[in-house]
């Protein structure tokens, strides 16, 4: 397709303005982008050039006012001795001295050019920086290219400069923040973007006739040429005669201009009013991992594997997978990214959404019918879990399969069960459940499964069957089975409790409850009737008892595949109340709902905000560019069943109750003139508002001011249960119970979501203020202050403080020539150990510390902690999967 002069980008209703950094790397780029601003400025757009090639490479083709050049050089490419041979090492070196020492000063200088031009939109082809101080400003940027400075240089790395291989891993960060490439024909690999969109080939307008050029060049109209460049060749250099076919000419170029250039500015524009966005995508510093592992993997030679970072095999083991083995992608009509469909599965619903993790447990599954071959060096609990997913399936009918996310507790987490807003981000590790649904008759019954029913006299009865993936870590059975009809009691469902006995008779095989537990909800929530046979295989990436609600995962996984394999339409909302029921009655964790809502209707790179009276969503949070969260596990075992979660939650509903009775008693008083009550304090200090406070249904619908000016010092610190239940009968909590023998913290646990809800409220607030440091410092504050306040409740523990305190040094002992650093920290979940969550800005020294943090606290305790960075949708966002294995013939 050709750009002529009366073929442009459409104009836009929107003035806009453009930044367009332009790399330093000959004059190859400045001349394609040239056509680029050409029709931006056209469609009325003023376009800022950021460039170090001369002037009259862009005026001689653009005459408006609308055009401003800055002169300025961010990258300098390679360092070449002719056009064929470049110095590795002197380019990494001179990389260095360019875009790295003074890399601070070019930050900070940019942010403050990008806000005073008042620019809409970042392009870069393709300095790295530019996508970073995009980000830093809160301005969306693309990169239009055909290739990227992180491959470029990790060959460099390995063949000259090892030692320099952190240069790789700016660049690939710099990079992830940008919404997408715009990706130009004759790319190499580059594995720092994961939304692409691909342009067709396009040429400049002509300045002269075909004739017209032969004329000035003297070449008769019969004779062949071949134009050779390759950019900077030495003057006079030819090509031997030998070498060209019979009756060619060959013209060697000095310096001729590419002779085409891709369209690209009718997509930055639609882009940057808005309409065009890119898909959601994992975290920045997930995008540089797969960056590094591919970027290395793209680049390894026989005998230089030595050269590889150690961590490069540990991040591969992370993903669970080969970093070869990779889904490919193939980009359809509409030019949106699509996975190619796997080699064993047809999809015939849903869509993978670019999640290696699902494309790997497709890939397991696959494996499961030749599971016998690869039985040689397995553990014997490993062995059994494997063999019995392999007679799982019935491989000729159809496989439901569905994806829930853990999560991370930024802010509010024990506030749930007290009405607090909070906010909750998805992680990048998740549970994955394949569901078969098969005739009672058709199903592949385990042999001790036949036998029972043998024993039964049944023939033919529906059978529940699950396979659990890594029971091996967690000490328990890695199967679970049982008849169907043992959850009816006649013609209506057992009772909660019941099934609640029923799972705990085996400790070894409690686990099921989270799995099964989904039918009986369904059954006695929905009235859903189960006639067919029901095969499950979990397999869950949530690590279990890290507080990052690994139960909250296989439940909403486990339900979610259970009504696509049933067609039922249960919004995700309704269906993380569901899981709820599993957990608090079934299970007996008395959790709040968080955990559920986040897995069900969380989305990538998004916080939950979520005000839990009982489950309203109220929003999507986007977490700023320039802002990140961490978290990292103590190595200390948390549930939300200990004793401890139970015990503060029982004193916060008895601070409630206290707090109703209270005023209550006031208002009592009032009318009753013999009691000493004083009608003006009342009537100053409002009826509505003690009424309000004597019917509170959420100790969070209370205000800290109020609570300190009208209670604080009434409520005790401790009170014996006994106490309590003779004054207050009961505390209304349904799913605790009060020990009479036990003496309960209140104050502590009652003043915590009261306060938390105003943390909250702020944290949320404080995300779409300006971007700063004393932004960065506050919310760190808070994160603080709650973690301080889970520790009055009695829910610290050593580990998760001394995560804390060593986020609190890294924050106060920063150098000042550091351009990223931790803010702040704090306990998460259910508390009294857990992962704690940690707030930074979002920059490769950030990643760094963190590790660093990682490598002390293991010197410290012995234990290596698990980090959770990323970020994935949840389960109603993926939706489910309807494959089929494919039948070779």
């Amino acid at each position: 397709m050709r750009i002529d002069d009366n073929e442009g980008v459409s104009a836009s209703s929107k003035h806009l303005v453009f930044a367009y950094y332009v790399t330093g790397r000959g004059f190859g780029h400045a001349t394609r982008v040239v056509e680029v601003v050409r029709h931006l400025i056209a469609a009325g757009h003023d376009v800022h050039v950021v460039t170090g090639a001369p002037d009259f490479v862009f005026t001689s083709e653009i005459q408006s006012p609308r055009l401003k050049i800055r002169k300025v050089l961010l990258d300098c490419g390679a360092v070449q001795a002719d056009a064929l041979t470049v110095d590795r090492l002197a380019s990494l070196e001179k990389y260095v001295e360019t875009a790295v020492v003074p890399r601070a000063e070019i930050l900070k200088t940019e942010v403050e050019w990008l806000h005073s031009i008042k620019a809409d939109f970042v392009v870069s082809d393709v300095v790295p920086v530019a996508c970073r101080a995009a980000a830093d400003a809160g301005i969306r940027s693309v990169c239009v290219t055909n290739f990227s400075w992180d491959f470029i240089y990790a060959e460099y790395v390995m063949a000259a400069g090892y030692h320099h291989r952190s240069i790789v891993w700016q660049i690939a960060e710099d990079y992830s923040h940008c919404e997408f490439l715009i990706r130009l024909p004759g790319y190499c690999p580059m594995p720092a973007f994961r939304d692409v969109i691909d342009v067709p080939l396009v040429v400049r307008r002509l300045h002269k006739s075909r004739k017209e050029v032969r004329k000035e060049l003297g070449i008769a109209e019969d004779v062949n040429v071949v134009i050779l460049n390759f950019g900077g060749q030495p003057s006079g250099w030819n090509l031997k005669e030998a070498s060209l076919p019979t009756g060619w000419l060959c013209l060697v170029s000095l310096n001729i201009h590419p002779a085409s250039v891709y369209v690209a500015a009718h997509i930055l524009q639609e882009t940057a009013i808005g309409r065009h966005c890119a898909s959601d995508k994992f975290s920045g510093a997930r995008r540089l991992r797969d960056a590094i592992i591919l970027g290395y993997q793209l680049q390894r030679v026989p005998g230089r594997d030595i050269a590889i970072p150690e961590w490069y095999s540990r991040a591969e083991n992370e993903l669970g997978q080969s970093a070869g083995s990779s889904p490919t992608f193939q980009v359809n009509e509409n030019n949106s990214l699509v996975e190619s469909c796997s080699d064993d599965f047809d999809i015939l619903q849903g869509d993978v959404q670019g999640l290696s993790d699902t494309w790997t447990f497709l890939k397991s599954l696959a494996k499961l019918d030749a599971i016998h071959d690869s039985e040689k060096g397995m553990e014997k609990k490993t062995m059994r879990e494997r063999k019995a997913a392999g007679g799982l399936f019935n491989w000729e009918d159809e496989i439901f399969v569905a994806r829930a996310p853990g999560r991370l507790d930024v802010m509010g987490g024990i506030a749930d069960y007290s009405g607090s807003l909070v906010l909750q981000m998805p992680i990048r590790e998740a549970c994955h459940v394949a569901l078969q649904r098969n005739h009672p008759g058709k199903h592949r019954l385990w042999k001790h499964a036949q036998a029972r029913q043998q024993a039964k006299g049944q023939v033919a009865t529906p059978v529940l069957q699950i396979v659990s993936y890594g029971s091996e870590i967690s000490n328990r059975a890695p199967t679970f089975d049982m008849d169907l009809s043992d959850f009816m009691d006649g013609d209506k469902p057992i009772s909660y409790e019941k099934a609640r006995k029923f799972f705990a008779q085996d400790p070894a095989q409690k686990w099921a409850a989270y799995v099964a537990g989904t039918i009986l909800v369904l059954m006695t929530e929905l009235g859903v009737r189960f006639e067919d046979s029901l095969s499950f295989l979990v397999s869950s990436a949530v690590p279990e008892g890290k507080g990052v609600s690994s139960s909250a995962a296989v439940e909403v996984a486990s339900m979610s595949a259970v009504a696509a394999a049933h067609g039922l339409s249960i919004n995700p909302r309704d269906l993380a109340i569901l899981c709820q029921k599993v957990e608090n009655h079934i299970v007996g964790a008395p959790c709040g709902v968080m955990d559920q809502m986040t897995s069900s209707c969380g989305e990538a790179n998004k916080l939950l905000a979520m005000i839990c009276q009982p489950a309203e969503v109220i929003g999507l949070v986007e977490i700023p560019n320039h802002v990140r969260f961490w978290g990292i596990d103590s190595g200390i075992r948390h549930s939300v069943g200990g004793a401890d979660y139970g015990s503060v939650r029982v004193g916060a509903y008895m601070g409630r109750k206290m707090i109703k009775s209270m005023a209550s008693s006031i208002l009592s008083q009032s009318v009753s003139n013999g009691n000493g009550g004083n009608p003006e304090e009342l009537e100053d200090e409002g009826i509505e508002l003690l009424e309000t406070e004597a019917s509170l249904d959420y100790l969070c619908n209370l205000s800290p001011h109020r609570y300190e000016a009208r209670y604080a010092d009434k409520l005790p610190d401790f009170m014996l249960g006994q106490t309590f239940i003779d004054e207050y009968s009961d505390h209304d909590d349904p799913v605790t119970v009060i020990d009479q023998k036990r003496s309960y913290s209140v104050k502590a646990p009652a003043r915590h979501p009261i306060y938390e809800n105003f943390r909250v409220k702020t944290f949320k607030a404080l995300l779409t203020s300006a971007t700063s440091d004393e932004q960065l410092t506050a919310l760190g504050g808070l994160l603080y202050q709650c973690h301080y306040s889970y520790s009055a409740c009695g829910l610290g523990s050593d580990g998760t403080n001394r995560l804390v305190q060593l986020v609190q040094g890294m924050q106060h002992n920063k150098s000042t020539t550091d351009d990223g650093t931790l803010y702040g920290a704090k306990i998460t979940g259910g508390g009294s150990g857990g992962t704690v969550c940690v707030v930074g800005r979002n920059s490769l020294r950030s990643s760094q510390q963190i590790l660093e943090i990682q490598q002390r606290y293991k010197a410290a305790t012995g234990y290596l902690p698990l980090i959770f960075e990323g970020s994935s949708p949840g389960a109603g966002k993926f939706g489910y999967l309807r494959i089929r294995r494919r039948i070779s013939l």
